[in-house]
């Protein structure tokens, strides 16, 4: 039997060897840390009924301490993204998952001060709980652009951001359970040591797919094929890019970006409202008790949750199909923001289940709207990734700062959440206009003289 000289030619390794699915993990990481972020932004709506007898402050005051955490988030957002374009996203964003953990558990001791005293220091917490957090959205957003390909991109992105519903599901209704039984200061305490028990977990699972040691040749290039930016948090060498706060004049000269950041503001204003005055809302406005309040709001929660999964499918089927990358995005976001605001109907009937099932279609398209990140990596130059999350970020955490305060004095001068709805409805109808003039979505590039 002859046998010929002529060497076939080789398989690439890529198509002979399984794929590791690391990438799956990293996202569950990003899912699990994420919940566990917006809960502790969330201690104080849970708790916030318990601290205004115990602190004897009013609703405009609770307003102001509430915003308090939004100041600092909006200031932190360009030094946060700085951070991470210069040290890298994992090393940042574990180091700010295990300080703000602390942060959250000293928030529980303030109960041992004078009055005056602890009303200043609950809102310096909150102030600085705001600054480290600044980082952790931007880092999600280098993290799934690092780790999945654009076609996968969409739906890994809903996942991170759905997290904050599994807070809403599971999170609340446990701090509910926790305050009404051991008091409101467990409830910082559970939440600021589960969140410092995490962070060792961090450091040891998640990392760039080039540093990996579980990611295999055939995942790399299935990530690198796709288009993930696998190099991002690449050690610099000598003479390589610097990212500068001058680079950010690409962004803001162009009028596409400022109708994604009015988009984002006014997104973010239904994310406060529900993270903040919402289950307040229940307890004073319906009249429930604060462990009925986080059961209830664990409905809207799971509604929520189901939002940002669709929002996520849609854009990537659309893309499987041929769609256009500006329709893909623009379907959910204008959709889930004008589904939004519909919880201004809950002035209209008196009954709590109504008003559940209201909040939980104006969730659920509030989670459509999860797939908004996306547009950061759509649009900002590579180099800057961090810096144009963090801008995105600080653009419509504004409305963080607005909003708990708006609500505040609204409430505490009519005896009402009635004008709190529409302001916040308003926000939604007015985000599904300017997500559906940002135009033709385009990745811009970097000038620099």
């Amino acid at each position: 039997m002859e046998h010929s000289n002529v060497a076939e030619p080789a398989v690439p390794v890529a198509d002979t060897v399984a794929r590791s699915k690391v990438r799956y993990i990293i996202l569950a990481m990003l899912f699990i840390v994420t919940a566990i972020n917006v809960g502790d932004r969330a201690t104080l709506s849970i708790t916030g009924t318990a601290l205004t007898q115990v602190l004897g402050i009013d609703s405009i005051t609770l307003g102001y301490i509430f915003s308090a955490f939004a100041w600092a988030y909006v200031i932190g957002q360009l030094p946060g993204g700085w951070l991470l374009d210069k040290f890298g996203s994992a090393r940042v964003y574990g180091t700010s998952l295990f300080l703000w953990s602390a942060i959250t558990l000293a928030q529980g001791l303030i109960g041992f001060l004078s009055v005056p005293v602890a009303v200043v220091t609950l809102f310096a917490l909150r102030f600085l709980l705001g600054l480290i957090e600044a980082p952790v959205y931007p880092a999600n957003n280098r993290i799934v652009a690092a780790w999945f390909p654009l076609q996968e991109r969409g739906l890994a992105t809903v996942i991170y951001n759905s997290s904050m519903y599994l807070s809403v599901v599971l999170l609340a209704p446990l701090m509910g359970f926790i305050a009404h039984t051991y008091g409101w200061e467990h409830v910082y305490w559970f939440m600021g040591g589960l969140g410092i028990l995490v962070s060792l977990v961090w450091f040891r699972l998640v990392k760039a797919p080039g540093d990996h040691p579980l990611v295999n040749s055939a995942e790399l290039a299935h990530l690198k094929s796709g288009g993930a930016e696998v190099d991002m948090d690449k050690p610099k060498v000598a003479g390589a890019f610097k990212p500068r706060f001058s680079d950010l004049k690409v962004l803001l000269k162009s009028p596409m970006m400022w109708s994604i950041y009015l988009g984002k503001y006014c997104d973010t204003s239904l994310q406060y409202f529900f993270l903040t005055w919402f289950p307040i809302y229940l307890v004073k406005g319906r009249g429930l008790n604060i462990m009925e309040a986080g059961a209830i709001a664990a409905v809207p929660g799971v509604c929520g949750l189901l939002g940002a999964l669709c929002g996520g499918a849609v854009c990537d089927y659309l893309l499987r199909r041929g769609v256009s990358l500006t329709v893909a995005r623009k379907i959910p976001l204008v959709c889930g923001m004008s589904v939004g605001a519909t919880l201004v109907l809950c002035n209209f009937t008196d009954s709590v289940w109504v008003v559940t099932l209201l909040m939980s279609l104006a969730i659920f398209g509030k989670g459509v709207v999860a797939v908004d990140w996306t547009l950061v990596s759509d649009t900002a130059p590579k180099q800057i990734t961090g810096m144009a999350g963090g801008l995105f970020n600080m653009c419509g955490n504004i409305s963080g700062i607005f909003t708990p305060i708006a609500i505040g004095y609204i409430v505490q001068t009519t005896g009402s959440f009635e004008g709190a709805l529409y302001v916040v409805a308003g926000h939604a109808l007015v985000g599904a206009l300017a997500f559906l003039s940002m135009g033709t979505l385009r990745k811009l590039v970097l000038e620099r003289t």
